[in-house]
């Protein structure tokens, strides 16, 4: 080789390290740490395998090499202490040439066959030569508007998509590409009533579609019934997130790992209330168990907030469970349901059935029970920013109170329309459609990534939602840690979440960083069907060139 193609790889190699450490540096502070265990991982792996193995012999122990799963398994795998003068707590040298020379040889072009393709330098979110009073300049994006940043970075253009697969972004496909799907709105009317500002719970037309569709969908049997006066049309799902934070006090508020990312934000923002994480356990495939809310009851939690179906792992509370949550927690604690995901319900046969905690309200007026939901996910139109929650009326009052100084309520075009889309028979079929076509999204991913290598039971398969809750820790190398995961889906202009990001730690609690999900990351089959072609394509590429791929690529 001659010595200008040396250096020319020599320097697209620094170029590849240089890239992913441009990465890493636009983490959120608390997440950091999880690139410099990736980095450690790596380096421990590369100083662990002799130079002068055949590239065969090198090939095979990389596939083959136990893969840390978390933070603590970083600092204390075995290869990590033939480090020279290396101790657990100490923070990579990457300025050391030897230790960088081996971090290039495993993230450079020799392991994983791309050329380094450098992007320039992450601009920071605002220009810090501009004197900015009382300005928090340091908000950290949340997970998926992170991701989506990171890949504009490398092109994607999120109004013109070409031939990316953007498999992160947490919505569903929103045009007329679901067989038996009612056509959605392409003009409306605009009423006269509807120029003045809408009621800051809603409009009293759609405030009784929600309540009777909730009345003879889920409580046919019950005496008790919703009225529109159990409403609050809300605009958007965190707006009424926000609203709920606002009313609540003087209380602790549990809420579960890994969950919904932008829960965080809404968490930290408020001081009226202290809010307590409690991690689910991988072993556990990430349930929630009743034993662990009866645990958190007995130490004096007051309210409890929740994704059911959930958000990110794809799975949901079965109706039994469902009946002795809120049997347990009907005289002591305020249930904050987020059922988004409801009618992506799959346990049924896809009859256009769901799951939702207003058929376990035994009054609506006296149970504290807040049930969020709208026409962002079920109907396809987050656009719209129409949503609603449900609850007695003394919690509607006030969150009715609270909408005219946060947001100042909902669009009111918008809502006149909607009221039509809640008739119940016209949801069922709508819902139907829906479960028909999103499964089948479900089975063509887990089909394509099953004969990747990818591992799933009964136990680990979504039966609701639109996530697929993917486990990384047999890949070899980066492959296995969310963050590297990451950097080279973008070379394929392949857009997933990292798990680490469903980490909720409002309050910044050091010590929870070892349950970030290094090995998991997040993906979305709400695109069209195209989109998962590229993506799950594009994933083949990468397992391909790291030679993990367990049969021959065509």
């Amino acid at each position: 080789m001659s010595s200008s193609v040396h250096e020319e790889s020599s320097d697209n190699d620094q170029d590849s390290l240089l890239e992913f450490e441009r990465l890493e540096s636009t983490l959120p502070p608390a997440l950091k740490r999880s690139a410099s265990s990736l980095l450690e991982a790596i380096q421990s792996t590369a100083i662990s395998t002799p130079t002068s193995t055949s590239e065969s012999e090198t090939h095979d122990s990389r596939i083959r090499s136990p893969q840390p799963q978390h933070a603590k398994d970083f600092f204390t795998h075995a290869t990590y202490q033939m480090i020279p003068g290396r101790t657990a707590n100490t923070t990579p040298n990457l300025k050391n040439l030897n230790h960088r020379q081996n971090l290039i040889n495993k993230l450079s072009k020799s392991e994983n066959g791309r050329e380094a393709s450098p992007i320039p330098l992450p601009r920071p979110k605002f220009n810090e030569s501009i004197y900015k009073p009382a300005m928090n300049s340091k908000q950290p994006s949340t997970g998926v508007l992170w991701a989506t940043e990171r890949a504009m970075e490398y092109g994607y253009d999120s109004e013109n998509v070409g031939d990316w697969a953007n498999l992160g972004q947490g919505a569903p496909e929103h045009g007329d590409t679901v067989p038996g799907s009612f056509p959605r709105p392409k003009t409306i009317n605009v009423p006269d009533a509807s120029r003045e500002y809408a009621p800051t719970a809603g409009i009293k037309e759609l405030r009784e579609a929600v309540a009777n569709y909730y009345n003879e969908t889920y409580r046919t049997t019950k005496r008790s019934k919703y009225t529109y006066k159990n409403v609050c049309i809300v605009p958007g799902g965190r707006a009424g997130l926000t609203r709920i934070a606002s009313i609540i006090s003087d209380c602790y508020l549990s809420f579960f790992l890994p969950d919904y990312t932008a829960y965080a934000e809404m968490l930290s923002l408020f001081k009226n209330f202290s809010p307590i994480p409690v991690p689910l356990k991988e072993g556990d495939n990430y349930e929630m168990h009743l034993k662990m809310i009866k645990e958190e009851l007995t130490r004096g939690v007051s309210a409890l907030l929740t994704s059911n179906p959930r958000n990110p792992t794809g799975h949901c509370l079965k109706p039994e469970q469902l009946n002795q949550l809120h049997n347990m927690c009907r005289e002591k604690c305020l249930l904050i349901m987020d059922e988004f995901y409801s009618h992506y319900y799959y346990d049924d046969g896809c009859t256009g059935s769901s799951i939702s905690s207003a058929e376990y309200v035994e009054d609506v007026n006296y149970d504290p029970v807040l049930i969020l939901n709208g026409l962002t996910k079920a109907f396809r139109l987050p656009g719209w920013r129409i949503c609603w929650i449900l609850g007695p009326e003394d919690y509607i009052s006030a969150l009715s109170s609270a909408g005219s100084f946060l947001d100042g309520g909902s669009n009111a075009p918008f809502q006149y329309v909607a009221v039509d889309f809640l008739q119940p028979q016209k949801v069922r079929n709508e819902m139907m459609a829906l479960q028909v076509h999103f499964k089948s999204k479900r089975d063509y991913i887990i089909r394509r990534l099953s004969k990747m290598g990818f591992k799933f039971t009964e136990k680990n398969i979504p039966n609701s939602t639109f996530y697929l809750w993917l486990n990384l820790s047999h890949l070899p190398g980066k492959l296995s840690n969310c963050l590297g995961f990451f950097h080279e889906c973008l070379h394929e202009k392949v857009i997933v979440v990292p798990g680490f990001f469903f980490l909720i730690n409002p309050q910044n609690l050091s010590h929870l960083e070892e349950a970030i999900w290094y090995n998991y990351v997040r993906i979305s089959y709400g695109p069209e069907f195209h989109h998962l072609e590229k993506g799950m394509d594009g994933i083949e590429r990468i397992l391909y060139r790291f030679g993990c791929l367990p049969y021959e690529k065509k």
